[in-house]
């Protein structure tokens, strides 16, 4: 099964779900995050829209900003099931909140008590001028492992630029994942990213995402599987295949405890 488990679809018009309803034909489900944006309830319920007209293909995590939309935890659940998602995005830089803050963590309880998980974009890609750099670092998570230990926590984009102290947080804590997003223009990236996670032993931890529009399923899938042969004539360490193959064919949906989309 292949899983693309990040993607986003800025506006929610007609030319973009077409495109990503494409780019979704080549795996078998594809997980859309939320964008951060100026109300977080119409982004979710814009979401919410599309995901009910493709339940068997699409999933939807819904944006939440703890430290400063209204979140009750008694009703939190009731709301995601009307919504119809399956998971949270939380973008702690961009919406300058440390990972750690109390109202995030009262956040975090509840989350664990439904079961669902939670990916943290907090990589450059989404930063502006007034992101909080020291926010997107993914040790600052290592407190929200600890205290909450069967929370399935996703670092999105590698926690790009942050990588080795992604590589430490998905080595130590057994419910941290990592979403390996391709950049298909960044062949050398993607390469020393591998690498890294290949020599860490952390190869099973990793999910695949194309984190379209800036890439599609397709082209990740190439370059994920032909970077090894750019370097035939080299002396630089490969990784196997198989490896990498096992990385692409996850299934992470199951991983995440995300059971409805199965038969995607």
């Amino acid at each position: 099964m292949i899983v693309d488990c990040h993607t986003h679809v800025r506006s929610l018009d007609d030319a973009e779900i077409s495109a990503h309803l494409a780019a979704a034909e080549t795996v078998d489900a594809c997980v859309v995050l939320a964008r951060h944006g100026d109300s977080h309830d119409a982004v979710n319920r814009k979401l919410s829209e599309y995901v009910s007209r493709h339940k068997d293909r699409i999933v939807g995590f819904a944006v939440v900003d703890p430290a400063q939309d209204r979140v009750d935890d008694k009703t939190l659940q009731s709301q995601m099931e009307k919504l119809g998602l399956d998971g949270f995005v939380l973008y702690c830089s961009q919406c300058g909140f440390h990972p750690a803050h109390s109202r995030a963590m009262r956040f975090y309880d509840a989350v664990q008590e439904m079961g669902l998980p939670i990916v943290f974009h907090n990589s450059s890609h989404t930063w502006t001028s007034q992101a909080v750099l020291e926010y997107a670092q993914p040790y600052l998570l290592d407190e929200v492992a600890r205290a909450f230990p069967s929370l399935k926590i996703v670092i999105g984009n590698m926690g790009v630029p942050f990588v080795e102290q992604t590589l430490s947080m998905v080595a130590k804590h057994e419910n941290v994942y990592a979403d390996l997003t391709i950049r298909p223009g960044k062949v050398w990236q993607t390469y020393n990213i591998v690498v890294a996670a290949y020599e860490r032993d952390v190869m099973e931890k990793l999910l695949f995402g194309s984190g379209f529009p800036l890439g599609t399923a397709g082209e990740c899938i190439e370059t994920l599987l032909g970077f090894n042969m750019l370097l035939a004539d080299t002396n630089l360490p490969t990784v196997p295949r198989g490896s990498i193959r096992n990385v692409i064919e996850r299934d992470s949906l199951e991983l995440l405890g995300i059971r409805r989309a199965k038969n995607a």
